[in-house]
């Protein structure tokens, strides 16, 4: 299995990421700089890692959506490759239209950096396949602009196609419907505000490491 990670400037957890990728899950991770092109075939998935891209300027991710590299995961996706987007990443996949909704800044008007938890509401994606429903999944936030919002009518639609994959336990930041992760309609592009990588480890994790490690364990699993 094959991962790509992709750096934009001001990316800050791609590291974190290749090492769990590498360190924890035995993975073939690989950086790819933003402006350069992805191989069209070869990568199994791609994960768009946490951080500043851009410094936030204008609005959280939305500078790196025009990114070169954009064109490519936008075919990826299209061709069903599971495409996951953490914090920054997550904010990059809305304003490039690969995931409804938009991540505003958080209720307290501040940066928040803390534990929350998780309740899973949606476990048919490559993501989520290993989880069970309602699952609690203790994990970190670290966002200045974490607080998802959709419209009442996208968000019936939502519900509908079963797009809500993840909602914090209680409200944390103002995030509509305490959603703190998504999908697109096919499921292969999933976005989420909390930090996986940082909760897979027990060295980490001083709750349960477990379900938060259940999420790359759902995307190897897939391949296997």
């Amino acid at each position: 299995m094959r991962v790509g990670i992709i750096v934009f400037p001001g990316s800050n957890c791609d590291r974190d990421m290749m090492h769990v990728l590498q360190d924890v899950y035995n993975i073939d991770a690989q950086f790819f700089w933003h402006q350069k092109p992805l191989p069209i075939s070869g990568l199994d998935a791609v994960i768009l890692p946490g951080g500043f891209s851009y410094g936030d300027r204008l609005r959280a991710g939305v500078i790196a959506a025009h990114s070169p590299v954009m064109k490519d995961v936008k075919q990826l996706a299209a061709d069903g490759i599971p495409v996951l987007g953490i914090c920054n990443g997550f904010q990059i996949l809305v304003e490039s239209n690969l995931l409804p909704g938009v991540l505003l800044g958080n209720e307290s008007h501040s940066f928040m950096c803390q534990w929350t938890e998780l309740v899973v509401e949606n476990n048919s994606t490559p993501f989520t396949r290993m989880l069970e429903m309602h699952q609690h999944i203790p994990i970190p936030i670290a966002n200045g602009e974490g607080r998802y919002y959709v419209d009442e009518e996208t968000l019936a639609e939502m519900h509908k196609k079963n797009q809500i994959v993840f909602k914090y336990a209680k409200s944390v930041n103002g995030s509509k419907g305490q959603i703190a992760g998504v999908c697109n309609t096919d499921g292969n592009v999933m976005g989420m505000m909390p930090h996986p990588e940082r909760a897979a480890e027990s060295k980490l994790n001083p709750f349960d490491s477990k379900p938060a490690s259940l999420i790359f364990e759902s995307l190897i699993g897939g391949f296997h």
